[in-house]
């Protein structure tokens, strides 16, 4: 049984939690389930009884709970589940407050960029860049932070 993934992802004001998890050799599936305070909203499940006996089954089932987890995510922020009611509290002001047009915020100023240094290249500078989605670069970012 491999460790899963457990991530809290904030969406459209509410924290939403992805669980993935292996349920072994024994069971050989994979889990994962979309809550939000608590309530399921969302399960998905997936037989890797295929590949049991395979030599590389470990890195093979750890690639499908990946997937499967960044699937889920991807799913939620492209609005496939909605809570019905109010996401997020609405903030009251005393009625003092409420008669003019609300102030604007100061801009930031943007830091400026920094200049890299070039140096030699190296080997491995020549290689081509495998392209990926930003949405997975995003999420590869979420789950290792949740580790």
């Amino acid at each position: 049984m491999l460790v899963g993934y457990n991530t809290n992802v904030p969406y459209k004001g509410s924290l939403y939690h992805i669980q993935t998890e292996d349920g072994g050799l024994k069971n050989p599936s994979i889990v994962t389930l979309l809550y939000i305070k608590g309530t399921i909203l969302s399960s998905k499940k997936t037989s890797y009884a295929d590949i049991v006996s395979a030599p590389d089954c470990k890195e093979r089932v750890r690639e499908l709970m990946k997937e499967q987890h960044k699937n889920m995510m991807k799913e939620l922020i492209r609005g496939k589940y909605t809570v019905d009611g109010p996401q997020r509290q609405t903030e009251t002001r005393p009625p003092e407050l409420t008669a003019g047009p609300e102030p604007k915020p100061e801009p930031e100023p943007k830091p400026e960029p920094e200049a890299v240094p070039e140096g030699p290249r190296r080997e491995q500078d020549e290689k081509p860049a495998i392209s990926r989605s930003l949405d997975d670069i995003l999420l590869d970012f979420i789950i290792s932070r949740g580790k």
